[in-house]
């Protein structure tokens, strides 16, 4: 059974059809028996909610062959461009995808930093940000984020010096590390006020490895620190991303996927805890596809996010599925 075979076992109708989605994380790459281009994002954006945005996040897709090492990353943001010329177009129906694009950056390398920021705002007007990855645990059950960060890197001086080349151009940083890893950002957003992150993936809170049977020792740990964390203004949520398989609630391993209703029993805690730290107005839904396609279809994840937040008022929905995301992405 291939993995769409196994993802359609599962369908459900789709909850409050007409709510509005600008989707703010999802990827696109053409690895060998791993394809996730515009059709198959296409596919998925219209396979039944109201998505009419999206957003673009790195993944190390589409890098230049050739040519300085420092503007290699920009590959992705002119080939992310392309995509959204294509869908732009209109030729395609809706929803317009990677309205927004976010790129990669070694913000620790001081020679290049600037070189490469200015390459990926000459690339495209859509440009909007960066994510430098710094997903690390000595623990080799754990993979560590594909930018091969090392110890500690949102604390050495050469990636805050780069890191502060962000505010000169108006630019967004996303950040995603792992759960024990989430004090280390407070310090960052509390040494640079001024610049708006946005915390992915509720700070990956692991589930796998030497973490595995700790779910509830976890949580509240990673309570207190995301309590301190929504205290920096600064800092805007993403809410999803907590069902791949290094979180350890181990759907991906299942003869079928979950439905939406065991997805939000599974993790409404989390999302309810997030959004009473932040407020829906610093917080904002996304699907962190195909990542969590491990787990679920795209339907039924967002239909999982709509069963948790159905007793929230309109204003509050409209601020977590759409208006969040398009003010911090300046989604056009």
């Amino acid at each position: 059974m291939n993995k769409q075979q196994w993802l359609s076992q599962i369908k459900e109708d789709i909850l409050e059809p007409q709510l509005e989605i600008c989707d703010p994380h999802h990827h696109l790459w053409d690895h060998p028996n791993n394809r996730y281009m515009f059709d198959e994002l296409m596919a998925d954006l219209t396979s039944g909610h109201n998505v009419q945005t999206t957003v673009y996040m790195e993944c190390g897709s589409m890098y230049r062959a050739d040519g300085p090492q420092a503007l290699r990353p920009v590959g992705e943001t002119e080939f992310v461009n392309g995509v959204a010329e294509m869908s732009a177009s209109g030729l395609h129906g809706n929803p317009r995808v990677c309205a927004s694009i976010v790129g990669f950056a070694d913000l620790a390398d001081g020679n290049t930093v600037e070189e490469t920021l200015d390459g990926h705002i000459n690339a495209s007007s859509r440009f909007v940000g960066i994510r430098h990855a710094s997903g690390w645990d000595a623990n080799e059950e754990i993979k560590n984020s594909h930018t091969k960060p090392t110890e500690g890197l949102l604390g050495n001086r050469k990636f805050r010096s780069g890191f502060a080349e962000l505010a000169k151009r108006n630019l967004v940083f996303d950040a995603w590390l792992y759960h024990p890893q989430i004090p280390e950002l407070t310090d960052l957003a509390h040494s640079f006020p001024e610049q708006p992150i946005v915390f992915d993936h509720f700070g990956g809170p692991l589930g796998i490895g030497p973490y595995a049977g700790k779910r509830d020792e976890i949580f509240k740990y990673w309570k207190g620190v995301i309590a301190k964390l929504a205290e920096c203004d600064n800092v805007f949520a993403k809410l999803g991303g907590l069902v791949m398989p290094v979180n350890g609630f181990g759907f991906h391993k299942r003869d079928r996927p979950a439905a939406s209703l065991e997805l939000a029993e599974a993790t409404r805690e989390y999302y309810l805890y997030m959004i009473e730290q932040f407020g829906p107005k610093r917080c904002m839904f996304e699907s962190n596809f195909p990542v969590d396609k491990a787990s679920c279809s795209y339907a039924v994840l967002w239909n999982s996010f709509k069963r948790i937040t159905s007793d929230f008022s309109d204003s509050e929905k409209a601020a977590l599925y759409r208006d969040t995301a398009i003010q911090i992405y300046r989604v056009n």
